[in-house]
């Protein structure tokens, strides 16, 4: 199949000899059935965990502003942020007593200013009243042109000083004022990333194991994909994305079944599966195959970026972490292997990674180290 070329003439991504306006981020997956556009969507979106309590935006696109937590504020690069940011402290962060702010914030050259770029985040009762907002300060709300508004769009401001999500606690009812201030800053990608990010993942679910779709239906994005040099099944095949030309779960390697985009996962399976992912299924009804990132999500970097997104289980998603999730070609790049003693002899069995947290064998079977550190626990054992 010839790829066909796209126009590129003011950034436009529709193809050659297009009619009408040009389009920088046109749909190339509008032939998907409705669950799988709903599949491509969400993986755009930044979706925190428990992220309302901490005044996180939920399901919101990744191109908008992030909230940086104070204490990874001295590891940030701001300038990858495009879309804005606001860092966020904890009244014990900020104050050093009631009523009275830490020098360094009170400082005219201080560059973490309440509300301006900052605001405090109040998340108990205890501190609530312990470092009570100042006199002059106002819960976080938004503006547009001077009046308040309820929705986030287009020249509408955040103002103010704080939020209140404050617990039930004794005889204190539970407190939750201001609006959502951004997402998460690792979850975060510009919009063009983001964009090339969805395009991949949609070039994935047509190479799933009885896909309903042909790739002469996905012309548009493959030419796409081609012109930004991010289709080569070569690649696919060592960063465990892709196996045999069909896409595959990173971890596993299995190859994955379209239907497992969509059926509600089951643990039954699932040897030693921790509580934690336990408690996915009951809170979540997650779905078998879920966004994948190869490299985990980090402050300081960008991580949802084209290069680092695939396919995964979920069930594979728990059991990795946060760790990264090396292919067998990339182990064998690091050249060490790992071996058994077997009375004599040593047997080698697979490529370990230099961090010794990582080792595939030859068939890409995967052991995953689970603990650091054990030199600070000690074994007591009953007597006798």
């Amino acid at each position: 199949m010839l790829t066909k070329e796209i126009c590129e003439e003011e950034s436009c991504r529709l193809l050659k000899g297009h009619k009408g306006s040009h389009k920088n981020h046109p749909n190339v997956w509008g032939f998907f059935k409705k669950v799988d556009k709903n599949k491509i969507s969400k993986a755009g979106f930044a979706t925190p965990r428990g992220g309302k309590k901490g005044g996180y935006q939920n399901h919101v696109n990744r191109n908008n502003q992030v909230v940086i937590p104070y204490e990874q504020l001295s590891h940030e690069s701001l300038s990858l942020y495009k879309d804005g940011y606001v860092i966020r402290l904890y009244p014990e962060q900020y104050f050093e007593s009631k009523h009275t702010p830490k020098a360094q914030f009170t400082d005219p050259e201080s560059k973490v200013v309440v509300g301006d770029n900052a605001y405090v985040l109040y998340r108990t009762w205890e501190s609530f009243k312990s470092f009570p907002p100042l006199s002059s300060w106002s819960i976080r709300h938004l503006e547009h042109d001077g009046s308040k508004v309820q929705k986030r769009g287009k020249h509408v401001q955040d103002v103010g000083h704080y939020l209140l999500r404050l617990s039930t606690s004794g005889s204190d009812k539970k407190k939750d004022e201001g609006p959502p201030q951004g997402i998460f800053a690792a979850e975060y990608a510009d919009k063009e990333t983001n964009y090339l990010c969805k395009c991949l993942l949609a070039y994935f679910i047509i190479n799933t194991y009885n896909s309903p779709y042909t790739t002469s239906q996905a012309e548009h994005l493959i030419a796409i994909l081609s012109d930004e040099n991010l289709i080569d099944t070569s690649i696919f095949e060592k960063n465990g994305t892709m196996r045999r030309g069909l896409t595959c779960c990173p971890l596993c390697q299995k190859i994955l079944r379209y239907s497992e985009l969509h059926d509600t996962i089951s643990f039954e399976e699932a040897d030693a599966l921790s509580n934690a992912s336990m408690q996915l299924i009951d809170s979540t009804r997650s779905t078998v195959v879920n966004l994948f990132h190869l490299k985990p999500l980090l402050h300081h970097s960008l991580t949802h970026i084209p290069v680092n997104v695939g396919w995964g289980h979920a069930v594979c998603n728990t059991y990795l972490g946060q760790r990264e999730c090396l292919s067998l070609y990339e182990l064998q790049e690091m050249e060490m292997k790992v071996a058994i003693l077997l009375e004599d002899r040593y047997e080698t069995f697979g490529w370990i990674s230099t961090d010794k947290k990582f080792i595939r064998s030859p068939n890409g079977a995967v052991w995953i180290r689970i603990s650091d550190d054990m030199s600070d626990y000690e074994l007591n054992f009953p007597d006798g």
